[in-house]
């Protein structure tokens, strides 16, 4: 037995053809659909960068113009999933398991009939999905806080509305632009866990709602999602405890403890993703005249690089944007998944598309011509 080859983790091994994202992790290349994603944190937005994961191509203006308004008109939610949430608020649920059971609740109010493998029909509940994301994180919030439900707004845009939606006040240029910005870097990053999941689920012929769910799910793991709250907590221990940053972390290296937002899966140097959001941090900083934050966040990572030989990662510098901007830090990984639903769904329409199920085999290492013993003599 164990004639093939085990790979843990499935270190390597290629299960899927893909034109969504390509990642070179030797020169620290992200490029989604041909885009380099400096280009497209410069150039493009979040509604923009949706449109071209899932059609293969940036839209016209009157094409971004129609998906914008069609992500708009979906933003709201039915009155019975508000219910729910603010239940689970009650319940103490924590924010991504509320997530998951919100989106999960939103096919009970489908009314499309299920037709396997439909493009258009995936295409539609992907938007759906998609805008209401958005609106469960932030009723959520909301709910918890004894906050009065804040309706979206229609003269905003995706990232902004999301903002208002959460502090009841419209955004600055500055924070919706930094928020807008994190959303693209997050949107996709090739097979990732929670992506695999997804495609794994829609390869049985499940729905795109079982296929978001599991999706969700699987983010809510420590080792996928959450590396930038705990960025966040280290920093502000750092604060609390009037330590130098470098002091605190060579304590932590000492004691053999890792240091959250640092290293990477694919990345072999510093994360793209991590330098565009290093800017929006600093940006942020300067907008709201205080650059300590940053600052700290820079001590570090020229600490543990020297020290290490390890490069920050996305999660290292969203951190500290999202902080700045007032978010509470249990939301940070609801917001990933707010923005990692573009490539879901992206991947959920290739999948579909060709699909095979997928069924890996493990190599069986058990016992083999076991006695059995009647139970009466065990």
């Amino acid at each position: 037995m164990g004639e093939n080859i085990v790979r843990k983790g499935l270190d390597g091994v290629v299960v899927a053809e893909s034109g969504m994202s390509y990642i070179d992790g030797e020169k620290g290349i992200l490029i989604y659909r041909g885009h380099l994603i400096e280009d497209l944190a410069e150039k493009s937005n979040f509604e923009e960068v949706l449109y071209l994961l899932w059609n293969e191509r940036l839209p016209k203006k009157s094409e971004l113009k129609e998906f914008k308004e069609i992500l708009k008109d979906k933003r709201e939610l039915p009155e019975g999933i508000l219910r729910a949430i603010e239940e689970l608020t009650i319940q103490g649920e924590t924010p991504m398991a509320a997530l998951r059971t919100a989106v999960s609740m939103i096919s009970a109010y489908d009314n499309d009939e299920e037709v396997v493998g439909d493009i258009d029909l995936i295409f539609k509940r992907g938007m759906n999905i998609t805008a209401k994301i958005p609106t469960i994180i932030a009723a959520f919030d909301q709910f918890r806080r004894g906050e009065k439900d804040i309706k979206p707004r229609r003269d905003l845009d995706h990232a902004a509305n999301f903002l208002y939606m959460l502090t009841g006040e419209t955004p600055d240029e500055v924070l919706s632009k930094t928020l807008d910005i994190a959303l693209i870097l997050h949107c996709d990053h090739g097979l990732n866990a929670s992506t695999f999941a997804a495609r794994v689920t829609v390869s049985t012929l499940a729905d795109i709602y079982s296929a978001i769910t599991s999706a969700i799910g699987c983010l809510s793991g420590p080792l996928h999602g959450g590396a930038n709250q705990k960025v966040m907590k280290m920093l502000l221990e750092i604060e609390d405890e009037k330590i130098k940053p470098e002091v605190w972390v060579k304590n932590e290296l000492n004691g053999g403890r890792k240091i959250p937002g640092f290293g990477h899966r694919v990345y072999k140097i510093k994360d793209p993703r991590a330098d565009i959001l290093g800017e929006m941090s600093e940006s942020m900083g300067i907008s709201k005249g205080d650059l300590k934050w940053h600052e700290y966040s820079r001590i570090i990572e020229k600490y543990v690089e020297e020290k290490k030989g390890l490069a920050a990662n996305v999660d290292f510098y969203s951190a500290s944007a999202y902080y700045q901007m007032g978010i509470a830090s249990d939301l940070y990984t609801p917001i990933f998944a707010m923005s990692r639903i573009g490539g879901w769904v992206g991947h959920i329409i290739e999948q579909y598309s060709e699909n095979r199920l997928i069924r890996p085999r493990a190599n069986y290492v058990g016992m083999m011509e076991s006695t059995y013993t009647p139970i009466d003599k065990r």
